[in-house]
Formats: structure tokens, C-alpha cells, sequence
């Protein structure tokens, strides 16, 4: 090729890429790195399989080990004469309950249990109940117990507001049952939980449980 000047343009000469030659330490390097890695792999591959299993083993134990809260029933109530105008003389009220244990493998120690009666959101009659016992799983206990005398806070107002509300068809009592519990699960026991079983009955004219109110399952919470 040839300028303008007739003089001759000299044409740089094409190179070849240079060819690397590794050395062996630089393949044994590389060897090296890539069996870490896998390894590294196949070791967080086998401890993220063993934390999924003993995931999966731990929430199936608490799945059939977490305890289930005491259920409590109103079998019966009743307030004899209450239909009667003296009744105050001789008031008393008397109550059935049962506690059922539904765990599969939990037991439930009751270290007291107490039982109050309320009428317009107002205890009216309180007393302990039972005694400390232990309950086996899947097993109900029969709860019964009167308000009477000292036990029981019913004066001559009381018993007309008894009476004018039986006059419109039914008394509502609120039956409390509070206890303090501990769950067992083989040789271990947890802390001490305190149980609120809240039962609402209506009573008729002869001073029985409404059909209603029988065998109700009564509402239960912890504090």
C-alpha cells in the first residue's frame, strides 16, 4: 500500500495470542478448590437434612405431647326453694361438675381448687374444694360442692332480686371454678398454672338446672 506521496505505508505485522503453559502446582490448586467446595457442599447438604428431621421430630412430639387445658362440664344446680318467699331461712345451692383430662400422655396434678357462685356479676358464695389429688390422662373427676350458711352471702335483698328475676322465667348464675394446676409429662413437671373455668347456668321455677344450661361445657382460660 502507498501513500499519496508514493512512499510505501508500512503495515504492522499481526500478532498470535500467546499461549499460557500452567504449571502443575497451578492444576493441583485447582483440584484442591474444587473438592473443597464439594465437600463444603456435601457437609451443609447432610446438616441442613439433620436440622429438617430433627425439626420434624420435635413438632411431632409437641404435637402429641402439648397439653390441652382441663375441660369442665355442668352436670348440675340447683337452688332448692327458690320459688319459696321464705327461702332465705334454709338457702343453699349445690353444684355437680366434672373435670376431664384430655391429654393422651399428660397428667394433671390440682394442688387446690375453689369454687365461687356469682348472681348479676356479684360473688354471692365461695368455697374451697376436693382435695390435692392427681389426675391420669384421659380420665374425669367429678367436682361437686354446696354453698351454705357461712359459705354463702344471701340476705333478704338478695333473695327478692332472686325472685324478680325468676319472675321473668330463669335466675342466671355464674359458676367460677378456679385452681392451680400443675401438668406432669413422665417424671417431669412443669410450673404451677392457675385454671378459670367460668360456667353460666339458668335456673327455672322449681329451682333446677334449665335443660339449656345441662352438660354445657364451661369456657376455660389461664393467668
Amino acid at each position: 500500500m502507498h501513500t499519496g506521496d508514493g512512499l510505501p505505508v508500512q503495515t504492522p505485522p499481526k500478532t498470535r495470542p500467546i499461549k499460557r503453559h500452567h504449571t502443575t502446582r497451578y492444576y493441583v490448586h485447582r483440584v484442591h478448590e474444587s473438592l473443597t467446595t464439594r465437600v463444603s457442599k456435601i457437609l451443609c447438604s447432610i446438616f441442613l437434612g439433620l436440622l429438617l428431621v430433627i425439626g420434624v421430630v420435635i413438632f411431632i412430639v409437641w404435637l402429641s405431647l402439648r397439653p390441652h387445658r382441663p375441660r369442665f362440664h355442668i352436670r348440675d344446680f340447683s337452688v332448692p326453694g327458690l320459688n319459696q318467699v321464705s327461702g332465705i331461712d334454709n338457702a343453699v345451692i349445690t353444684f355437680n361438675v366434672t373435670a376431664r383430662n384430655a391429654n393422651q400422655n399428660i397428667g394433671i396434678y390440682y394442688d387446690s381448687m375453689v369454687g365461687s357462685v356469682y348472681f348479676e356479676d356479684q360473688r354471692i358464695g365461695s368455697t374451697p374444694l376436693l382435695f390435692p389429688f392427681y389426675q391420669e390422662p384421659k380420665n374425669t373427676t367429678v367436682v361437686y360442692g354446696t354453698f351454705s350458711g357461712a359459705t354463702l352471702t344471701v340476705d333478704s335483698q338478695r333473695w327478692t332480686d332472686f325472685k324478680n328475676a325468676l319472675a321473668k322465667g330463669s335466675v342466671i348464675f355464674r359458676l367460677e371454678l378456679t385452681s392451680t394446676i400443675r401438668f406432669k409429662i413422665s417424671r417431669w413437671k412443669s410450673k404451677r398454672h392457675h385454671a378459670h373455668a367460668d360456667c353460666a347456668i339458668g335456673v327455672g321455677q322449681d329451682g333446677l338446672i334449665l335443660a339449656v344450661s345441662k352438660d354445657k361445657r364451661c369456657p376455660t382460660y389461664f393467668t
